[in-house]
């Protein structure tokens, strides 16, 4: 993409009402811009790293099992009626009236659609076990949004919803997410921790959340030292219930849990290994049995012909909240610094004398084979000074920096630049490709 056709409003100095650094990073990067208290449009850099989390996300829950569906924006108040939980959700759910007087409000999660769309399908226990996902935005009218994407009104969201005839089924079900979760984070070059939760107004009495440490973090987490240690989750093999259930001991072997989930006896056990830091919370999943499918009438039929409610669990990714989580995790005093599975491009390519006809060939040229070659570059090829690109480059975090200027040229070569460590080399072109490439 050449940026002289590009949307990309950068500005040099952060909005006043910007309090933590990946809202000021996305809106100077000009990855999003408000339109509402709470409520951000996407522009194309910001979108793009958004579509690329959401790969991330979908090809995770595609290896666990899970299978895609998309579920509507808008439910009926008679769906959440049926749970119980229409008037104890809140103030935060907006409720509707539509013109037929019918009320409806904008969904701020699926368990109740799901049970009664799983409940018309399944008969017995041969449709059993099953987990159905979605992504999906939701809406939730926060009292005081803030923190940009991070704490805002409007947002994407993965969730899944699985079905088990048992509680051990169910458990299966939980813990193929936990390890999905796991996967899934580590490939967006996050440090996750899952830690012992409170399960809120979804339900239940089991449940996770995946904590990305951050200064700026929305709650105060408790953990044992041996997490600062960053681990890669093992390949498993989601079938095998025991082989999984080993996994997650040995996740959840060493004490991690948020502040409403504290544990005295295990913090005292771990001494002066206890660390205490702020958290933003990347993922939730919850095992709550049958409360759902029990209320809403979601029976199938068992082995000996009786009828059972399914043991039910969700498990929730928020997919625009990463965007600016991997932002808080990975950024310097310039800017943003993507990992490389989720940056918009792989490359900015700098032309650093638009107006001189052979630094507009070789760079022209050089796009050209980056193309050619499957790799993702931003060109900027603007009538700008070299100080104004280099600046745009660094603030907005591509993975890799290709310049090509007079000098270069005399000597036939390019100067690549690492984001992550602003390491520098000469290289010709060619060789410059083939190190991007990988």
């Amino acid at each position: 993409m050449r940026l002289s056709r590009y949307l990309l409003p950068v500005t040099k100095e952060s909005p006043a009402d910007a309090q933590i650094v990946s809202h000021k990073l996305m809106l100077r990067a000009g990855l999003v811009r408000q339109t509402a208290a709470g409520i951000y449009a996407w522009l194309p850099l910001g979108l793009k790293v958004l579509r690329n989390i959401e790969r991330i996300v979908r090809e995770e829950q595609d290896r666990s099992g899970a299978v895609e569906m998309l579920m509507p924006t808008m439910q009926s108040a008679d769906l959440w009626r049926q749970s119980g939980r229409y008037d104890a959700y809140g103030p935060e759910m907006l409720r509707i009236t539509d013109r037929h007087d019918r009320e409806m409000l904008f969904g701020p999660t699926n368990e109740e659609m799901v049970t009664a769309l799983f409940r018309d399908a399944a008969r017995s226990y041969r449709d059993l076990p099953r987990t159905l996902y979605h992504i999906q935005w939701k809406f939730r009218d926060e009292v005081r949004p803030r923190f940009g994407v991070m704490r805002g009104r409007e947002f994407l969201m993965k969730d899944a919803y699985s079905f088990d005839m048992d509680e051990a089924g169910a458990r299966h079900s939980y813990n193929r997410m936990f390890v999905a979760y796991l996967r899934t984070f580590a490939r967006m070059g996050l440090r996750a921790i899952p830690m012992q939760a409170d399960t809120g107004p979804i339900g239940g009495d089991l449940s996770h959340e995946f904590i990305v440490l951050a200064p700026t973090g929305e709650s105060d987490v408790f953990y044992h030292a041996s997490w600062d240690a960053a681990t890669e989750p093992e390949t498993v093999d989601f079938d095998d219930a025991d082989a999984l259930q080993r996994v997650v001991d040995g996740y959840t072997a060493d004490y991690a849990a948020t502040d409403e989930k504290r544990d005295a006896d295990r913090e005292a056990a771990a001494g002066d290994a206890l660390r205490q830091s702020r958290g933003v919370e990347v993922g939730h999943i919850f095992y709550f049995g049958t409360k759902y499918s029990a209320a809403m009438g979601l029976g199938v039929q068992g082995t000996d012909g009786t009828s059972v409610n399914p043991h039910m669990g969700s498990y929730g990714i928020g997919v625009s909240r990463l965007v600016g989580a991997i932002i808080e995790a990975s950024h310097d005093d310039r800017g943003i610094v993507w990992p490389d599975a989720v940056a918009p491009y792989a490359v900015g390519l700098i032309n650093m004398r638009a107006d001189d006809a052979r630094c507009a060939a070789a760079a022209d040229d050089l796009y050209a084979r980056l193309q050619a070659a499957g790799v993702e570059t931003l060109y900027d090829d603007r009538d700008e000074r070299g100080g104004a690109k280099f600046a745009t480059m660094d603030l907005i975090g591509l993975p890799w920096q290709i310049v090509i200027g007079p000098k270069g040229i005399e000597k036939g070569v390019v100067e690549l630049k690492r984001r992550a460590t602003g390491e520098k080399v000469e290289l010709s072109a060619g060789e410059a490709l083939a190190r991007v490439r990988g």
